[in-house]
C-alpha cells in the first residue's frame, strides 16, 4: 500500500537556524489550520463517504498533506538547530527547545499543543469536503501569512510550494463535492 522514497516532496536549500521563522513555521505544522489537522481530517472523513471516488480523493491529499508534516518538521529542525539562547531567547523558543530539543512538535506558534478538537469530521458528505474546501483556504492564508514575515529565499521557497500545494487541494475538493452532489442526486 506505501511507498516510501527518502527524500521530501520539495527539496530544501540550506536553511540555517532562524528560530523566530521557526516558531511561526510551527503554526503551519500543529495549529488549528496546519497541515497535522488537514491529515488527520481528511485520512479521517474517507471512512464515511458514500462513494469509492471522494474516498480517494479524500486519502490522496490526506497523504500528501503528511509529506507536508514531514517537510515543515525538517525545516522547524533545521531553523531550531545550531540557534544560539539569545536567538531562542528573543523568539520566545527557549521553553521549546528546553522540552523538544530542536525536534518539531505539533503546536502553533503560541505553544498550544494540537489537539483532536481541530479535525472537522461531521459523517456529512457535504459538510465535510465544504469544511475541507474551507480548511484548504484557511491553510493558504496561513502560508502567505508567514511569508510576510519571512527574507530568507530558502525558507520562503518551501513554503511557496506547500501554498501552491493548497491552491490545487481546494480545487481538488471542489471536483469531490461535484461528485458528492452527482453521486447524492443534489
Amino acid at each position: 500500500m506505501w511507498i516510501y522514497e527518502k527524500r521530501l516532496i520539495y527539496p530544501l536549500g540550506d536553511i540555517r537556524p532562524n528560530p523566530r521563522m521557526a516558531k511561526l513555521t510551527a503554526m503551519l505544522l500543529g495549529g488549528p489550520n496546519g497541515e497535522f489537522t488537514a491529515a488527520t481530517t481528511y485520512l479521517n472523513q474517507r471512512y464515511c463517504m458514500p462513494c469509492g471516488a471522494v474516498q480517494a480523493i479524500l486519502t490522496d491529499i490526506g497523504t500528501e498533506e503528511l509529506s507536508h508534516v514531514e517537510m515543515l518538521s525538517v525545516m522547524i529542525q533545521k531553523m531550531l538547530a545550531g540557534a544560539t539562547k539569545e536567538e531562542l531567547r528573543a523568539a520566545g523558543m527557549e521553553g521549546w527547545v528546553a522540552a523538544f530539543n530542536c525536534c518539531p512538535f505539533p503546536k502553533d506558534q503560541n505553544g498550544y499543543s494540537w489537539t483532536a478538537d481541530y479535525v472537522g469530521t461531521t459523517g456529512d458528505p457535504i459538510a465535510d469536503i465544504t469544511n475541507d474546501m474551507a480548511a484548504e483556504q484557511k491553510a493558504r492564508a496561513g502560508y502567505e501569512g508567514v511569508m510576510k514575515f519571512c527574507d530568507d529565499p530558502a525558507i520562503i521557497a518551501p513554503l511557496q510550494f506547500l501554498r501552491e500545494r493548497e491552491i490545487v487541494h481546494f480545487q481538488r475538493f471542489g471536483e469531490a463535492l461535484n461528485i458528492l452532489h452527482d453521486y447524492l442526486g443534489q
